[in-house]
């Protein structure tokens, strides 16, 4: 009996020959890595970790999960998978909108994407057909104006477009993708692959109605996600309009997070920022919030769209997150919502990571301080931090070194200290000096630094499934490998990652079962996540992260302490990656091959 939920096509896009084909989904890599973000992960393996993240021979996937499309409750995703040029790792990041219900509705899993373009290319998708088409019309282009012009010419109704702009044209190494409704895949460099093969856009044509993934059990598949939807309605932090995260966004969390000293400050120099309450949730709602905006199947509605209508700063946007509101604001020393919303207006035109871009205007701003660079970026400086973003996104003067990477800057000007990054990929906005699970998680994380491989500050800050002391040491190895595992197998469903705020391992495993028809345990559930972490590992392994080292956390979490109600508190790392290791049963980072016989990995 073929998988339930799957459509069992997916496209491979050979951008050299300008040539797409069709090709059958294979069911047995899909029932042991699950879609999403394992089989991207799976099919990214097979193609070579030693490939260069900038060459024609890189594969850059756009993976949909089992129940994407589907009426289970925030199914609305998809993953970006291929080789970073950031950080040499895998990577994959997430988009949510209705790009990825659009694309199954359209008849794909998946696409896969390989080879370079001679010219700028967008690929159309439509009634179970593909082809490309000429961008050369969009090409330097930002994107809302590349999806406005594609709206006119393909019609709005029913249409979702995923475009980069033109900092993925000029390969800055942490472009991203961005879609219509202001969603970004924004982490790893996946947008600079794309700028890399000249593929500008990805438009999909197609509707719910008569195009809904088939369950293998509808029965069971209606039962699961109505309880799955119960969950949701009834967490104190999703529940709409009612939960936290339903009425101020993700950026609920920055009041929360300042007030327990985990808030990283002007570059990581503190974890507590006095004019957070600036451009926290509560703020932004009321001042500049407009519209609640949500995917497809959520009814949590946690994008949060804001309006700026007079002053220099004017501009609306509909992603005032808490990520983008950190990284542009007390991580660079600003309070003011309204000139955070305008640069991450901006970001998203430009297609570009605003987590990264935060940190290469906090280490300029350091380095101006210390005397490692002329031009003068100071703390808090709006104007200046527009500008550079300006710079970033078309690689002028500063903005071309700056461009590489926050870790590459650093270490150009010889400085490697002052970037806060992990594997080169900059930190997000938890201090690990005052939430200790989370350094540990990004030291660990397989992508460079992340809160999204394993969300310990569920458990540290929320105390879900239960509360853990966010300053303890001890157990935090275990919590995390928990924590990765499970999102590892969310993240190939490909389902919210804030689902888990509400619903259990047991919600997920039976969802998955009913859409699929194959019976899953918890247990098993998280061997398929174990599974799907450490391929991802010995990925990184084989392309050269083989070392403790590599897996280390940048010195000023270490050695200086935390502020505000962290103060005094540093990283302890080392006690905490011993646990790590043992549980996991690695070897000083490094996936034994008695491990990757047990997970079925290698035969």
């Amino acid at each position: 009996m073929p998988l339930g939920g799957f459509t069992h096509r997916e496209l491979v896009v050979d951008l050299t020959a300008g040539r797409v084909d069709v090709r059958p989904l294979d069911e047995d890599l899909a029932r042991t890595y699950i879609g999403g973000r394992g089989l991207g992960v799976k099919y990214v393996f097979d193609n070579g970790p030693q490939v260069e993240p900038f060459s024609p021979d890189n594969l850059l996937c756009i993976m949909t999960g089992p129940v994407t499309g589907s009426l289970h409750p925030m199914s609305g995703r998809l993953a970006v998978v291929t080789k970073s040029p950031l950080t040499g790792t895998v990577t994959d990041s997430h988009m949510g909108g209705w790009t990825a219900a659009r694309l199954k509705w359209a008849g794909f899993d998946n696409i896969l994407i390989k080879g370079q373009s001679p010219h700028p290319v967008y690929l159309y998708i439509e009634a179970g057909r593909a082809e490309l088409r000429d961008a050369s019309d969009l090409w330097g282009l930002g994107v809302r104006e590349t999806i406005r012009r594609l709206k006119d010419r393909h019609g709005a109704d029913d249409l979702s477009v995923m475009a980069i702009g033109p900092a993925g044209e000029n390969l800055v190494r942490y472009a991203g993708w961005i879609n219509e409704h202001d969603r970004a895949a924004g982490r790893g460099g996946t947008g600079a692959v794309a700028g890399y093969k000249r593929l500008k856009a990805i438009v999909i044509k197609a509707s719910e109605k008569g195009n809904l993934p088939r369950p293998a059990d509808p029965e069971a598949s209606r039962r699961t996600a109505q309880r799955a939807m119960k969950a949701i309605v009834q967490s104190p932090v999703t529940a709409p309009r009612k939960g936290g995260l339903s009425v101020y966004g993700t950026n609920v969390l920055t009041n929360i997070i300042n007030e327990v000293g985990a808030l990283p400050t002007m570059n990581s120099r503190y974890t507590h920022f006095d004019g957070a309450e600036g451009h926290s949730g509560e703020r932004v709602n009321a001042t500049i919030l407009v519209a609640d905006n949500t995917c497809h199947a959520c009814p949590v509605a946690c994008k949060k769209e804001v309006e700026v209508k007079s002053g220099k700063y004017r501009t609306r946007t509909e992603s005032f997150e808490y990520e983008s509101g950190w990284a542009l604001g007390a991580n660079c020393g600003l309070s003011d919502a309204e000139a955070i919303a305008y640069m991450i207006d901006r970001c998203n035109d430009y297609g570009i990571d605003t987590i990264e871009v935060g940190h290469a205007l906090s280490t300029a701003m350091e380095a101006y301080e210390r005397g490692l660079i002329d031009e003068e970026v100071r703390w808090g400086d709006a104007d200046k931090m527009i500008a550079l973003i300006d710079d970033i996104a078309f690689r002028r003067g500063l903005g071309d070194r700056l461009a590489e990477g926050p870790a590459r800057f650093a270490r150009e000007i010889g400085a490697p200290e002052i970037s806060m990054s992990v594997k080169g990929q900059s930190i997000p906005a938890y201090d690990p000096r005052g939430i200790q699970g989370i350094g540990l998680g990004y030291a660990t994380s397989n992508r460079g630094a992340c809160h999204l491989r394993g969300y310990s500050v569920a458990a540290e800050i929320m105390g879900i499934p239960e509360p853990v002391d966010r300053l303890a040491v001890a157990g935090k190895g275990a919590l995390l490998k928990m924590f990765q595992d499970l999102h590892a197998f969310s993240d190939s469903m490909d389902i919210c990652k804030f689902s888990a705020f509400a619903e259990s391992a047991e919600h997920y495993a039976e969802q998955y079962s009913a859409m699929t028809g194959i019976p899953m345990t918890v247990d098993e559930l998280l061997k398929a996540g174990e599974r799907i972490y450490n391929l991802e590992r010995y990925y990184n392994n084989l392309a050269g992260f083989n070392r403790r080292e590599d897996d280390l956390l940048p010195e000023r979490f270490l050695k200086e302490p935390g502020t505000g109600h962290s103060s005094g508190a540093v990283s302890h790392l080392s006690e905490m990656l011993d646990e790590y290791y043992r549980v996991r049963g690695w070897k000083d980072g490094v996936v034994p091959e008695e491990k990757l016989r047990e997970l079925g990995i290698i035969a």
